[in-house]
Order: structure tokens, then sequence, then C-alpha cells
């Protein structure tokens, strides 16, 4: 039996109020002038770290005139002297967060990631435990709407038996909270799970029905690995490590090369000895200053 409330967590399901959305932003966006953009980036990059170049002009109009539109604000610039005013909150920042953030990911994305996991990191892994300590984290660093996190968790619960005795947990975090409430609620349609192999998909989601068909929500099983939280990758991180794989794919694109530097240096220090950073196949180390140890493309690893 399934559920009454499944369809409440799936964001995909307000597809034509995001349309009346776009209709209305055309025909009510206020301009955006050059003084009023650069203002926008600066206030983006200030609480968020995200560095946006002179072709994300549009995504910033479309993004930041909902808020406008919400705050019945005339111009971007009123909304510019209200950020920078002592009345502004941390949910207003977190709003700023959620407009400006780009979330695309898919159940096993950059498959050869997960590949190399089955095949190499994990066994690695389990080598270096040889001295009884069953203890495993897993980071999945910018996890959009869980997909990446459940499919790590997949990866591990297939390559280990008995999983369920080790002290085994995935830290799954990003920016947006909306997207945090997505994965959280772990439900997804038929098509965002077409990519999970069949009897993958039997033996971690339950297959809604009647008013919830075509919706798959993840099992308990798989559910209780992951912990969702919001974090900004530039703040304080308030855990410690190690970890012995981080994933954190097609984030760095959106920072610059000074922000790069810094996060990849945080990462080698929460990684324990033989730990794995998996990048995205858009993204390299080239060019930052870091100590990991090249394995193969988009994936490295903290010396033992």
């Amino acid at each position: 039996p399934v559920g009454n409330n499944w369809s409440a967590r799936m964001g995909s399901m307000s597809a034509s109020s995001d349309n009346a959305d776009a209709v209305k932003a055309l025909t009510h966006q206020p301009s955006l002038s050059d003084r009023e953009f650069n203002q926008l980036r600066e206030l983006v990059f200030r609480h968020t770290s995200i560095s946006l170049g002179e072709n994300k002009r549009e995504l910033v109009r479309t993004r930041i005139g909902k808020i406008l539109r919400r705050r019945t604000m005339s111009s971007y610039g009123e909304y510019c002297e209200f950020m920078n005013s002592d009345a502004v909150s941390p949910e207003d920042i977190e709003e700023l967060a959620n407009a400006i953030s780009t979330n695309l990911t898919s159940f096993f994305r950059e498959n050869a990631h997960f590949v190399f996991l089955t095949e190499k990191g994990i066994p690695a892994m389990l080598a270096a435990k040889q001295n009884g300590v069953r203890r495993l984290r897993a980071w999945s660093a910018g996890c959009s709407t869980g997909e990446e996190a459940y499919t790590m968790g997949i990866t591990f619960l297939e390559k280990i038996p008995g999983l369920a005795t080790w002290d085994f947990r995935i830290l799954a975090t990003d920016l947006d909270t909306n997207v945090l409430r997505k994965a959280q609620g772990g439900v997804y349609e038929a098509r965002q799970v077409e990519a999970v192999p069949p009897l993958l998909r039997q033996k971690y989601f339950q297959q809604g029905t009647g008013e919830n068909k075509g919706l798959y929500k993840v099992k308990e099983s798989l559910r209780r690995l992951i912990t969702f939280k919001r974090l900004n990758l530039m703040d304080p991180y308030p855990f410690r490590g190690p970890f012995d794989v981080i994933f954190c794919r097609n984030v760095m694109i959106y920072f610059d090369k000074p922000t790069q530097t810094r996060i990849i240096q945080r990462y080698y220090d929460l990684l324990g000895p033989g730990g794995y950073l998996f990048v995205g196949h858009s993204e390299s180390l080239t060019g930052i200053d870091h100590r990991f140890q090249y394995v193969q493309p988009t994936v490295y690893m903290k010396a033992r």
C-alpha cells in the first residue's frame, strides 16, 4: 500500500505553475542594468561563493525576477538595497541561494565512477579495513535532489554483503533547501529512475499504485543510510571526518580558481589515507594547487 502524501513531495508536479511563472516573467520583468547585474553578482558571490560570469545575465534576470514578484519589488536595485541592509535575514539569504543554484542530476550519472567504486575503490577500502574497524563514511557534496547519494548507497550495499552490520553513513549536502526537501522525500517519477537497473529498482524502490502510480519511493533500507543537510561549501564544516569517499561532481565549475583551491584543500584534509575524491567529467584539478594523487580522469586519491 502507498501513502497519499507521495505526490506532495514531487517538485516536478508543479510544472503548470512554473509555466505560468515563465509567461508572467516575460510580461512583467523589470529591466536589469549593468550596475544592478554587477551588484547581484557581488551579492551571490558573498553569500554562496558562486562566481557568475557575464554569460549568466539572463539566468540572473529571470531567477531573481521571481523574487521581485513575490516581494512586489519594482526593480533589481531595490532588491540589492534590501539585501545590503541590516534588515536582511538568514531566510532572505537562503531564498537567494535557492534561486541562483543550478540543479542537474540523475541516478547513475557519469556511471564510470560507480564502476570504479565497485571494481577498485571499495575493494581497496575493504583491504585497508582488515584491522577489524568496520567504519565507512561517504559524502555527496552538492547532492541536489538526492539521486547521487542514493546511487552511492546502492553501490555500497551491492558490493559489501552485510553492510548493515557496519558503521556506514553517507552525508549528502547542498546549498539549496528546495532540492534537499525533495531528496529527503525520496520520491521520483518513473522517467527519473529509468537509469536504475530493473532488479535494483525492485530491490531499493517501492512502486506507487493508485493516485501515486508512476512514482517510486526509496525504501527505508537505503534511505536510513543517508543524512541530508544544508551546507555552503565555504562555511565552517560541522564535521571532522575522516571520509573514505567524497563526490563533488559538477560543482566546482561554479567557483573561481581561488575558491576551488580552498575547497580541494579542505577535501584533502577531511579524507582518510587512501580516500577517494571524484569530480565531474567536465572538471579536473589542473591549475589547482593540491596534494592528491591522480588515479584516472576525474578520480583522485589521498596517499596512504
